[in-house]
């Protein structure tokens, strides 16, 4: 199955600050006024504001910074007091840019009230913050994040950014100096910028939207194949999952074999089997130990028994037995992982993984002993059919310790190129990314999510779908495990059945039931 999803476009397309940079010397270059631009922006930001009239019940505030992104604000200031609003302008810097400094003036000849001392972050009015923007490099000082901090406390509600939020990194998402302003709302302009889509901005960046400020098309469609692309939940409705013939039997639906669980990890192997069930593959067999196997066929019904895996005496599983007793090619996918223990060997990944031509899909403890063999991650490199790796941070950095994870969305990309696998690096903005640089990251984060259990789920998921994938079109392509992983986040967030990781992976197969109809 290979797809072109999502649409790259304005919508999904995520950029670095130079690339935007670019984007705009670009429309300039082609004739627009950098005047209109600011007017375009300016007027975008005040409508979404206008649209919500319960911020601007009170009246607002627009801190004018020295550049554009001032200018941004100036002209935001000027649509809400010709709406009616109650406005106030600060302007904590001397005004650097000639435009900027025209539209102060003339918001000062329309009557617009300009704050001699700094605003009170204890009122109810709205904060606009438009001190930086794109590309910040310069410290703020700490008067300045202590008040915009201290408006985030007194009305966490009512602090929305103009484009970047002051102090952070729009490229990595992180902090430029000691903190950063803590936005209720982002409202970024023109394109995602990656670094508000990290991890580490998601405390500053609060809620994150897009306005639109027209780019061309003959721009966006200008980035390679591998720009990497937001997906968010309305992006399901676009995904092609597989869809085998009806006349199809169950083996030819997708067979995935999971190899999971120990003494010590008997709940993994559960939540990894009815993930696979969730599905909806064909047939789901198992090699377990004989602690969780011996109840199996009051548990799961549904799963084939093929084996017993031996246990060490730590209570780790040892799964080397697996491969002398199963024909793998008798599979569309393995599954190898989910609460195997973390016993120390050094030879348990041999040329048996290796030559199976189907998708191999290492969850948990089987990346954290690929990680202590000798070849490591570069075992990887002579697999014969395709790989999904599902690290969370972790176990992503005892596979790649020499990748730098400070920035999970390059993390990802790296470690995919290098161990010619797709990579799904579990965190709050998933990564997805393939060994030819495709790369995905999910735009929504819900702290329903981050519960234990939730990755065991997932893994037998992508390994059921994965497997219906090759059964269906005999081909995968990595957008497969992208949509799996947001549907998969969008079952924790709106699962009424309860929380647990069990609840969840029941409405998971209801969800995608309904999506793949």
């Amino acid at each position: 199955m290979i797809l072109n999803w999502p649409q790259s476009d304005s919508e999904h397309l995520m950029v670095s600050s130079e690339q935007m940079q670019n984007i705009e010397k670009e429309m300039f270059s082609m004739g627009m006024p950098v005047e209109a631009l600011m007017e375009k922006v300016g007027i975008g930001i005040s409508s979404w504001i206008l649209d919500r009239q319960g911020l601007i019940e009170n009246g607002a505030i627009v801190l004018v910074g020295p550049g554009h992104n001032g200018g941004d604000g100036l002209v935001v200031a000027r649509e809400l007091y010709m709406a009616g609003v109650d406005i106030s302008i600060w302007c904590p810097f001397p005004l650097k840019k000639e435009l900027t400094q025209k539209h102060f003036d003339y918001a000062m000849q329309i009557g617009i009230k300009n704050l001699e001392r700094k605003p009170d972050s204890n009122s109810d009015l709205l904060w606009i913050e438009a001190l930086f923007g794109l590309g910040q490099s310069r410290i703020i000082s700490d008067e300045i994040l202590r008040l915009l901090n201290s408006k985030k406390t007194f009305s966490p509600d009512k602090l929305i950014s103009i484009d970047v939020p002051a102090g952070l990194d729009s490229d990595n998402g992180n902090i430029v100096s000691n903190t950063s302003c803590k936005a209720s709302t982002a409202l970024t302009l023109g394109l995602f910028k990656s670094g508000l889509i990290q991890d580490s901005a998601i405390d500053y960046v609060g809620n994150l939207e897009r306005v639109d400020i027209g780019i061309p098309a003959k721009i966006l469609t200008s980035f390679p194949e591998t720009q990497p692309l937001r997906i968010s939940f309305s992006d399901l409705s676009t995904f092609v999952w597989p869809m085998p013939s009806k006349s199809k039997s169950k083996y030819q639906r997708g067979r995935v074999l999971v190899i999971a669980g120990s003494d010590k990890y008997r709940g993994a192997a559960s939540l990894a089997l009815n993930g696979a069930l969730a599905s909806g593959v064909g047939s789901v067999s198992a090699f377990l130990p004989d602690s969780i196997s011996s109840a199996l066929w009051t548990t799961h019904p549904e799963v084939l028994l093929l084996g017993n895996l031996n246990t060490f005496q730590d209570g780790s599983s040892d799964f080397s037995n697996v491969f002398n007793e199963v024909d793998l090619n008798r599979f569309d996918s393995i599954l190898l992982g989910p609460g195997l223990g973390n016993k120390e060997e050094k030879d348990c990944f041999g040329s048996d993984l290796q030559d199976f031509k189907g998708l191999l899909v290492l969850d948990a403890d089987a990346i954290n002993r690929l990680s202590i063999t000798s070849k490591g991650w570069e075992w990887l490199n002579d697999r014969k059919g395709p790989t999904w790796l599902t690290p969370h941070l972790e176990e992503f950095k005892r596979l790649f310790p020499l990748i730098d994870c400070s920035n999970p969305l390059k993390a990802g990309i790296e470690a995919a190129k290098i161990c010619s696998s797709s990579v799904l690096l579990k965190c709050a903005h998933s990564v997805i990314s393939d060994p030819e640089g495709k790369t995905w990251q999910i735009g929504q984060v819900n702290s329903s999510v981050a519960r234990t259990g939730l990755g065991d789920v997932l893994a037998g998921f992508v390994s059921g779908i994965g497997a219906a994938g090759l059964a269906s079109d005999k081909k995968l392509d990595t957008s497969l495990l992208a949509a799996s992983a947001l549907i998969h986040a969008y079952a924790g967030a709106f699962c009424i059945k309860g929380s647990t990781a069990s609840a969840i992976c029941t409405f998971l197969g209801e969800v995608i039931k309904k999506e793949s109809s």
